[in-house]
Order: C-alpha cells, then structure tokens, then sequence
C-alpha cells in the first residue's frame, strides 16, 4: 500500500478554485430559496413598501428587519401578472417567464448597485401593469427591470 501525502496549502488552493468557479457559475440562477412565498412577508411587503412605476412594471420593495430574515443576502423576489390585465393564463405564464429570466440575468448588476445592508434582507415584487396593448419583448423587460430597480431608492 503507498501512503501519497497531499500538501494542504494546494488542496485548500483547489478547493476555493472550485468555490470560485461554482458561484461564477450560478452567479446568474435563479433558485428556489430567493423566491418570495410567505404570507406574512408578503403582506408586510405591501403594507410598508416602497413602490417604482415603468412603463409596464412596477415593484414594491422593502427591508426586512434581522427578526424578519428569511435566508442567505440575496433578494427575495415575487412575481406576478393580474387576471383583470391579462386573462389568458397561457400568456400569463408567458409574462412571468419573461420577467424571471430578466430578472436572472440583471440580478447581479442590482446586487452590485444596492451593495449589501447589514442584518437586514430586501424583498421585490414585480407587478406587470398592461399600459400597452403589445406584449413587450425580452429585451424591453430587461432595459424596465432595470430602470425599475435603478430607481430603487433603500432606506
């Protein structure tokens, strides 16, 4: 039997590589954990939030207090899309895929721009008002989350 002794230094270097590689990886993702579902966060969303209209969109946020902390720094996020503007649930559905994935893909830059806030968590939701009678394109619900979320002012 032959004993291989690994330096520590290099495996501990490895390992933060690998750690590196996997948050550039999932730097993008959208996870399950980051998605608002709590009534009761919820609700204290929309009773003390702070609202930014767009054109189409419009977003409630807020801070939660360290009492209030859900999980991890990230946004907890909500999205959704009225029955009274669109009926269909297809295009429902639709609206919110979109808003997810621009979402997704501006998530960092948000992270970079509001930083971080000590003990406390912010949580978004994104309403789909219909102002136009088109349904807007992937690319205009990149430009609107991010001029929605550039407005944001944190208290």
């Amino acid at each position: 039997m032959i004993w291989v002794q690994l330096d520590h230094n290099f495996f501990e270097a490895h390992c933060l590589l690998i750690i590196q590689v996997l948050d550039t990886l999932h730097k993008h993702s959208l996870r399950k954990h980051e998605i608002l579902r709590k009534k009761r966060v919820i609700t204290a969303l929309f009773s003390g939030g702070k609202s930014v209209k767009g054109n189409f969109l419009r977003i409630v946020y807020t801070s939660l207090k360290p009492e209030e902390h859900i999980h991890g720094n990230l946004p907890l996020v909500l999205f959704t899309v009225s029955k009274k503007n669109i009926s269909s649930a297809v295009q429902r559905n639709r609206v919110k895929r979109a808003m997810k994935e621009a979402y997704r893909l501006e998530k960092p830059y948000l992270i970079m721009d509001k930083g971080d806030t000590v003990g406390e968590q912010l949580c978004i939701a994104f309403i789909y008002i219909n102002r136009m009678k088109s349904f807007p394109t992937f690319e205009a619900f990149r430009q609107e989350i991010r001029y929605v979320t550039g407005s944001m002012v944190l208290f």
